[in-house]
């Protein structure tokens, strides 16, 4: 945990007092949590004259397009755009950077951008074990969201009456994501506080749960069914785990954040605590995992010992380089050993 002191913030206030160039940076493979923080922060910064370029690894995937800001705000590193991304990062006086912790989550390339960079960094995020990079890091692994932590910063920095209603409904957009719709451990009496706040601001609550959940194509549907044919189920482990090979996600045309959700199906079933949810990324040669569970069991330690990854206690990532099928022989020999 770590927490800006006064003089951080009294030498941040001083920064953000005059224009400046400013570049944002979400991690790679956005979320609702990376993108409602990366523009809740630029709607907030715009009001004080900085030139604000948020800067987005890959491609945003559709389910996050309508957020306010996305169109105008963003420019995507890993496309024809490389080049202008690049200046804009070595221009840049001050980078936020949003829901990561570590360079390599931007990806290969953007990292090996980042690390060439003498810049003034500052690092909000609430996944454990932060490296060392930020001049000024806000990281606490207790909040449920990055959103939440943009809203307490700015707050901090006695900006909130900055918080318009397009910063608003980005900020609340990743509070929702992240919280699982406010049902996660993390959602306290201060976050409905925060949210009541938002509302306020003419939040637009049932629209966003809309535009996030209920707006999807027939495709969509269709690989969800796919993947709940895949599930299965170790009782003796209470654990469950879903499959989708790069067949199948062929066969309906997968497109990016079109598997967003489908981990969380694994829990649902009675005495599960922990589920899988593996995903064949050809091209990359790899199997991408999401981890989730509910109590005790700790999918982020999980994550870091056996497969590549991390994240939080009860929602976690990791990859595995085997193949698909060597990869759930892989999973199923641990849970011998880590659930008995």
């Amino acid at each position: 945990m770590q927490h800006l002191n006064e003089t951080q913030l009294s030498e941040l206030k001083q920064l953000l007092a005059n224009p400046k160039k400013i570049a944002i940076i979400p991690h790679r493979n956005v979320d609702g949590d990376a993108m409602g923080s990366t523009l809740g922060l630029y709607h907030i910064l715009k009001q004080l004259n900085h030139t604000i370029s948020v800067v987005v690894p890959n491609e945003i995937p559709d389910y996050l397009q309508w957020i306010p800001g996305t169109k105008e705000a963003t420019i995507v590193y890993e496309s024809s755009n490389v080049g202008n991304a690049i200046k804009i990062l070595n221009d840049a006086e001050l980078i936020f950077t949003l829901d990561f912790n570590a360079f390599h989550r931007t990806g290969e390339q953007m990292e090996s951008t980042l690390k060439t960079l003498s810049k003034t960094f500052v690092m909000i995020d609430h996944h454990e074990k932060p490296d060392g990079f930020a001049k000024y890091t806000f990281s606490d692994i207790e909040f449920s969201s990055t959103c939440q932590m943009v809203y307490e910063f700015v707050h901090q920095l006695e900006l909130g009456q900055y918080i318009n209603l397009d910063a608003a409904t980005c900020l609340y957009t990743g509070i929702a994501t992240d919280s699982g719709s406010f049902r996660f451990p993390r959602t306290t009496g201060k976050l409905h506080r925060i949210v009541a706040d938002l509302l306020d601001k003419g939040v637009n609550n049932s629209q966003i749960h809309i535009n996030l959940y209920d707006n999807g194509d027939y495709n969509k549907l269709q690989i969800l069914g796919k993947a709940l044919t895949n599930l299965k189920v170790l009782p003796e482990y209470k654990t469950s785990y879903i499959t989708l090979s790069q067949e199948e996600q062929n066969a309906y045309n997968v497109k990016k954040g079109d598997t967003e959700g489908i981990v969380n199906y694994g829990l649902t079933i009675k005495d599960i605590d922990f589920t899988a949810f593996f995903t064949e990324v050809r091209d990359e040669n790899m199997i991408k995992i999401s981890f989730r569970s509910q109590g005790d069991f700790d999918v982020n330690q999980f994550a870091r010992n056996h497969f590549n990854g991390g994240g939080h206690k009860n929602a976690a990532g990791g990859k595995s380089f085997d193949s698909l099928e060597e990869t759930i022989t892989k999973f199923i020999a641990i849970l011998a050993i880590e659930k008995n």
